[in-house]
């Protein structure tokens, strides 16, 4: 079925680009406000930078209980629900008049409104679009949206915050709800819900605890190491503590909240991690420089945002692109030149870390868009279509987790290295910049052990024991 129930039509992708777009964007366009935001709310810097990385959190640690409840409820529904929360949100955080109603509206609301409507964005497609070609297009259209929100937050966000003030980024981010609500109305469920199905709530706790737990890790390691390292050790034992759950009720022949499967199929692992690199260095690449701009250059917000408008022309241009040459080029070699030319602009961002002035920051940061643009859709597709239907729920959740606990990596790494406070040096830029290029380079390694053929055909099997 399709989604008007007839042929899938050209509109349908319109509400799911938008959704991708707005989530995207949220989790970049504050990274320009920090001065404005932390004075108005009469908090800090890193009191801002608080509520973004949990924000990112909050998404990757119910990116996958969320995405299993798509198939309890229904895609469209928790489609409909999460713009719901995340509406409030954007509202809630308008108004904020402290860190807290801020952290309540855009931290929690804002990413658990994510969390309920992004893996069904993927699912939909996964299931709208059955060939190849027209898939792997869709993928690229959603993917370059997803892309573009980010690389525009800085600007658009700045660019609002200069002209009338930090708050109605929020506004702007209410209106863009209202307008995919109103388009996601027309939308079908290919497949009907099954609201019988048992769900596993320890697992979703398991699941959701582990992953704060060990973020958290990372923060607390910038000035409490003692505590960091409990922290991370903490919350690798209770994910490992949820693997062992879950195996152990498929064992028992009940429900489970992930299904081991999914881990069990070597090119989708490779992929997951993969798109957890992309999103690590898309998200810390823009906090590291819009950061590094406003607290230490003193640059205000539309100077800061104006700069990131390189890394958005690359990002389109070879986003949209991507659909067109995973069609002819394997999807092993696009990921793997993408984290190459990425590793290249962040290089180049490295070495213009002392010069005067923003445009220098310009030419790396057009080449890390065009990198990242043209492997974000291979990425996607290699791991969506590794199984089959009936499993899209849990893998579209697993993946978008995977995706933004890598954006919740890149800015709470980038954050501990680099400390922007009153007392943070400039030379901090480059240190924290360091790590970013070894992800970018390991990342070209890991994509080196995918598959070398180009795209299967949409809607194939996997073997779930593949090696």
């Amino acid at each position: 079925m399709s989604a008007t129930g007839g042929a899938v039509t050209g509109w349908v992708l319109a509400p799911l680009a938008l959704a991708q777009f707005i989530c995207s964007f949220a989790g970049s366009n504050m990274n320009v406000m920090l001065n404005d935001m932390s004075e108005d709310l009469g908090t800090t810097v890193p009191g801002i930078q608080l509520s973004i990385t949990l924000f990112l959190l909050t998404m990757a640690a119910l990116m996958v209980p969320f995405g299993k409840l798509t198939d309890l409820l229904g895609r469209k529904v928790c489609f409909l629900l999460g713009l719901g929360i995340y509406g409030v949100g954007a509202v809630l955080s308008a108004l904020a008049p402290g860190l807290g109603l801020l952290i309540l509206g855009n931290s929690i609301l804002e990413g658990a409104g994510t969390a309920l409507l992004i893996p069904p964005v993927y699912i939909l497609v996964t299931l709208y679009w059955k060939d190849l070609r027209s898939r792997a297009r869709s993928f690229g259209i959603v993917s370059a949206a997803g892309g573009v929100g980010a690389a525009t937050g800085p600007l658009i966000g700045g660019w609002i915050c200069t002209a009338i003030s930090w708050r109605a980024a929020f506004v702007f981010q209410a209106i863009i709800i209202v307008a995919i609500l109103l388009l996601a109305l027309r939308l079908r469920d290919p497949i009907p819900a099954d609201p019988t199905m048992p769900y596993d709530g320890i697992g979703a706790v398991l699941s959701g605890a582990g992953l704060v737990v060990f973020v958290t890790g990372i923060l607390a390691i910038d000035d409490r190491v003692v505590l960091g390292v409990v922290l991370l050790v903490a919350g690798a034992a209770i994910i490992a503590g949820f693997y062992a759950w879950i195996r152990g009720r498929e064992r028992h022949g009940r429900a489970a909240l992930l299904s081991t499967a999914l881990f069990r199929n070597r090119e989708s692992n490779l992929g997951l991690v993969t798109q957890n690199f992309q999103w690590l260095l898309l998200m810390g690449i823009s906090f590291l420089v819009a950061g590094h701009l406003q607290v230490v250059r003193q640059y205000d917000a539309v100077e800061s945002g104006v700069i990131f408008s390189a890394a958005t022309v690359g990002i389109l241009v070879s986003s949209l692109s991507a659909g067109r040459l995973v069609r002819s080029i394997a999807q092993r070699t696009l990921i793997l030149s993408g984290f190459l030319v990425t590793a290249l602009g962040t290089v180049l961002l490295l070495l213009v870390g002392a010069v005067p002035g923003a445009w220098p920051f310009a030419p790396g940061l057009l080449v890390i868009g065009l990198g990242l643009g043209v492997m974000l859709t291979p990425s996607v597709n290699v791991v969506q279509s590794a199984f089959p239907e009936e499993l899209q729920g849990e893998i579209s959740g697993l993946s978008r987790s995977v995706s933004n606990l890598g954006s919740s990596f890149g800015t709470a790494i980038v954050a501990s290295i680099l400390g922007l406070t009153a007392r943070g040096p400039g030379d901090n830029y480059a240190l924290a910049m360091v790590p970013l290029i070894v992800v970018a380079i390991a990342g070209a390694v890991v994509a080196g052990f995918l598959p070398g053929r180009r795209a299967a055909p949409a809607g194939r099997v996997a073997r779930a024991t593949e090696a």
